[in-house]
């Protein structure tokens, strides 16, 4: 490789670091992970645990900061959740999660943000959130209070794996069965 290209690749990637850390002083952080930081025990062990299914409803607690815990008792696996707030909008929301495996958000046309987690791999940790299972969402900030209290949000999980997820699936087993195809027709000539 050319020096320059070198250097080019090197200044790329530099750039794409900075971009992607935010100003921490100002934006306000949502946390999705297990109760207490672990992976989330079963109902029985957080009494404080809201019961919720696929869908529900939940506020900002007063202050702007602090901690809102659940249960999924949908009976289903969660592969995706879909938060969209519908308040005032809050702006450069930066997320922390342990359940999934990437965080997007996203400013709708009527002002509201909508954050959706999703992604889950059977041999990673980050699998979803299962049936049964307790989370807590932890709204945060670097420097004092960043959310403003009573901010309500929506949320909605899914509950089947992505479009994305299975269209890689379907694309695997293909090049895995006419691979076998080009095989078995190597080893009969």
């Amino acid at each position: 490789m050319k020096i320059s290209q070198i250097c080019a690749l090197v200044l790329l990637v530099v750039v794409g670091s900075a971009v992607a850390f935010a100003d921490s002083i100002n934006d306000p952080k949502i946390i999705i992970q297990g109760v207490a930081g672990g992976g989330g025990k079963t109902a029985s062990g957080c009494p404080q645990c809201k019961l919720v299914g696929v869908n529900f409803t939940f506020s900002v607690p007063k202050d702007g900061s602090g901690t809102d815990f659940f249960t999924n008792n949908s009976g289903k696996n969660w592969t995706s959740l879909t938060l969209i707030e519908t308040g005032e909008p809050a702006k450069d929301i930066t997320c922390q999660f342990s359940f999934f495996l990437t965080c997007t958000t996203k400013t709708l046309k009527n002002g509201s943000v909508e954050i959706v987690l999703s992604g889950v791999h059977g041999d990673n940790p980050r699998t979803g959130i299962g049936a049964g299972q307790n989370f807590e969402i932890v709204f945060a900030c670097q420097s004092g209070s960043c959310w403003k209290g009573g901010i309500h949000f929506t949320a909605h999980a899914g509950t089947t794996p992505e479009p994305g997820t299975v269209a890689l699936m379907i694309t695997g087993l293909g090049m895995i069965v006419s691979r076998r195809k080009l095989w078995k027709n190597r080893f009969n000539s």
